[in-house]
């Protein structure tokens, strides 16, 4: 049987880096120019600023409840079948957006370097991998980021760093960018990249001192909110925002641009790629973890095993469901900022009633206390 409380404050933070790093970072750049020119940086703040919001909601309902997930206090708070509606929602999206983050892996690797594989091939081979690591139990599933968190993050952060000597400053201007009806879009599309957060909902009750989740909340938005700053500025000030929107994939264009000192790599992007698998392995694995995890508690049943191949088949049609790259990336912006409404709104309007309750309650105590006086 599972140990209880076996996740640190460290690896809680960890497991919310390496879960919100993933395929999202190859396009990132280009949802943001497309929606705001010049002024990508600006929505990329702004996209970071909603997240951090919808984390730190979920945040204090785990700390509120630290025994117990989304799916078993919503009930305590709205009611069983209120709560049973928003569960099924909520194991339908994170179905969802593991399809679309398996099917954009396999039209990158397709694309960049297995040309001659069939992209279902690509595809399948990636659920059946996360399948297949998602029936491990809440300390495997911890060592796996664990593990792979080095990885993923330092060559990241080298190759966009080394990338800034390239830079023209001057394409980051005007600020504000020269179309700012596209703003508040561009903004909603950005957080929608940080819904991996999400995942601190079943870290919490896991973690030895749940009291201290707001550190690793904060530390893990940090990191990758940084991270992601940093590339959407990067590539911005490399190619120019115009440049920028001509490129399918504009980080591994700017790996391609960049080189080691002393000319020991001349070309990242073959490091990249392997860098960026691993991410998307560990994204894919916390959204199928999500969705399997909540559907055993939703039917309250103990062996999450049981659904780890049960919703391979589903995942993998919608996977296949858009009909080519630019349907599939349309799709997964208009996911996205749904998708807000389970990750942000949902939580908000929890911890509200979660509010309430306390306060009634304590008004009825007040007034027990003053008759007895």
């Amino acid at each position: 049987m599972e140990q209880a409380r076996q996740v640190t404050v460290i690896q809680a933070a960890i497991i919310l880096i390496s879960t919100i790093v993933g395929v999202g970072v190859l396009a990132l750049s280009l949802f943001a120019v497309k929606a705001a020119d010049s002024a990508a940086p600006l929505v990329t703040l702004m996209g970071i600023i909603i997240a951090f919001i919808g984390l730190w909601l979920i945040t204090l309902l785990g700390m509120r409840y630290p025994n117990q997930s989304i799916i078993e206090y919503s009930e305590v708070l709205i009611g069983k079948w209120a709560a049973c509606l928003f569960s099924i929602l909520i194991i339908v999206f994170f179905g969802v957006i593991t399809a679309l983050a398996s099917r954009e892996f396999g039209e990158v690797v397709v694309t960049s370097v297995l040309t001659k594989t069939p992209l279902e091939v690509t595809v399948i081979v990636m659920l059946l991998l996360a399948a297949l690591s998602s029936r491990a139990n809440m300390t495997t599933f911890t060592y796996f980021h664990h593990f792979y968190f080095p990885v993923i993050v330092f060559p990241l952060v080298l190759i966009v760093v080394l990338s800034l000597k390239n830079a023209h400053m001057v394409y980051l201007l005007p600020v504000w960018g020269n179309e700012p009806k596209g703003i508040l879009g561009g903004t909603l599309t950005m957080a929608a990249l940080f819904q991996g957060s999400f995942v601190m909902t079943i870290v919490i009750p896991a973690m030895r001192r749940p009291e201290r989740a707001k550190i690793s909340s904060f530390v893990g938005m940090l990191i990758t909110g940084g991270l992601y700053l940093l590339i959407v500025v990067a590539t911005v000030g490399v190619f120019g925002a115009e440049e920028v929107k001509n490129l399918v994939w504009p980080t591994l264009e700017l790996a391609k641009t960049t080189s080691l000192p002393a000319n020991i790599l001349e070309r990242l992007d073959g490091a990249f790629l392997a860098v960026w698998v691993t991410a998307v392995f560990t994204t894919l694995l916390s959204s199928y973890y999500l969705a399997i995890r909540f559907l055993t508690q939703l039917l309250r049943l103990r062996d999450h095993k049981l659904f780890s191949f049960f919703l391979l088949p589903f995942i993998y049609v919608i996977a296949m469901f858009p009909q080519n790259l630019l349907d599939m990336y349309a799709l997964i912006q208009i996911v996205g900022r749904w998708g807000l409404l389970i990750t942000v709104a949902y939580p908000f309007g929890l911890l509200v009633i979660a509010l309430i309750r306390k306060k009634s309650k304590g008004s009825r105590g007040d007034q027990v206390v003053a008759k007895t006086d």
